[in-house]
């Protein structure tokens, strides 16, 4: 009985073993698959984590791009409260102020040249109003005849030609680095120099300059008749320019409630002097004497006259601007010649050999205005010689 009860016992003891043991593996493999459960949703929840931060940065990576390639129009969508979202957030606030600045820099860039409008954003210390002393080029350009042109135009169409005309004559000065000062009625002011230029270009890229307007006056005669509604009997019109190189003060000049950036000095009086002396003389385009010597090596001028300002106390020589080297006709080259040898007895009193230089003169060019000047004046002087002491220095009258 003892061995049966013991067997029974034995059976009971592998059964139980058995089962324990069966209910391990069953944990085991609950434990196993709640293990690889739990490893697959973290790897998915880390996946989702990871594209969303993924798009969020790839979001914004191309709105870097995109304003690099000036899209200041990008607008990066926030879609996460977190770091992500607060970079989105600080540059889509970077992009509405570098977008700020570009509506700034277009619309003043009509009033004022882009650089200045660049500069005086970019470096708000230039608005404090320190003027610098600099030797810089000014050139004034005007219509001439505009008034006689002007009764025959209605209010609309006399805006329509201002416009047309201004923005032909305007093209060179920007096309050569030039700063357009302003605009007064029909005439131009501009200016040339550091920081703009370089310290030996200015006077070069201003004569430049002055000669494309001068050509690109024809084209503008053509289209009048289209622009105004009249076919005949147009005035003729013509610019003149003045060009100076000298010292000005260049800054921020204006009172607390207006300032421009613009230049002051001795230079650009004589460069408005010179542009309206040459209604006197008949000529287009009339440089100073360092300006002249300036670009002596690129350009043709011939000598006019020693003057006298009208608010200066010192003479001005001034020269006519002719053309490029090696572009200007031989039958002008021999004018400046003739023109140089009769101003050189002029100066001397020599009032036979001067006419006779300046006869010669128009015998080669018949509309020579500096020649017939000169002649008129020659005779003049025969007739009533100067006073003791004269240095051939002519006082202008007029503005």
């Amino acid at each position: 009985r003892l061995d049966a009860a013991r067997a029974d016992l034995l059976k009971v003891l592998n059964a139980a073993t058995k089962n324990v043991r069966a209910r391990q593996h069953r944990v085991a493999l609950i434990d196993l698959g709640l293990m690889v459960a739990a490893g697959v949703l973290g790897l998915l929840w880390a996946t989702v984590i990871t594209v969303g931060l993924v798009r969020s940065v790839r979001r914004l990576v191309n709105g870097v791009k995109a304003v690099e390639r000036g899209a200041l129009d990008a607008n990066v969508p926030i879609t996460t409260r977190d770091e992500i979202g607060v970079l989105t957030d600080a540059f889509n606030h970077m992009v509405g102020e570098l977008r700020q600045k570009a509506r700034i820099h277009d619309t003043f860039g009509k009033y004022l040249d882009p650089r200045i409008v660049k500069d005086l954003i970019d470096r708000p210390e230039l608005t404090a109003g320190k003027g610098e002393r600099r030797v810089m080029t000014v050139l004034f350009c005007d219509l001439a005849g505009f008034t006689a042109l002007s009764e025959r135009m209605t209010p609309a169409a006399m805006v329509n030609v201002m416009n047309r005309y201004l923005s032909a004559m305007s093209e060179p000065i920007r096309a050569h680095d030039g700063i357009i000062d302003k605009y007064i009625g029909d005439a131009i002011m501009a200016f040339w120099g550091p920081p703009f230029t370089g310290e030996d270009d200015h006077a070069r890229l201003a004569c430049q300059t002055a000669l494309e307007q001068l050509r690109a006056l024809e084209p503008f005669r053509a289209t009048l008749p289209d622009l105004i509604g009249v076919k005949r009997g147009l005035p003729e019109i013509q610019i003149r320019v003045g060009i100076a190189t000298g010292e000005v003060v260049v800054g921020n000049i204006g009172s607390d409630f207006a300032k421009s950036y613009t230049v002051m000095g001795d230079a650009v009086n004589v460069a408005s002097r010179l542009e309206g002396a040459n209604k006197s003389y008949g000529t287009r385009s009339l440089v100073s004497a360092l300006a002249a010597e300036m670009v002596a090596d690129v350009f043709e001028v011939r000598e006019i006259d020693s003057i006298l300002p009208v608010g200066r106390h010192e003479p001005e020589r001034i020269f006519e601007l002719l053309g490029r080297k090696g572009e200007v006709e031989t039958e002008i080259l021999t004018l400046c010649a003739q023109y140089a040898e009769g101003l050189s007895a002029y100066r001397g009193q020599d009032w036979g050999r001067a006419r006779a230089a300046f006869e010669a003169c128009l015998a080669l060019v018949p509309d020579d205005g500096p020649s017939q000047v000169f002649l008129d004046r020659v005779d003049h002087l025969a007739s009533s010689p100067p006073a003791h002491g004269w240095n051939g220095v002519w006082v202008l009258t007029e503005k």
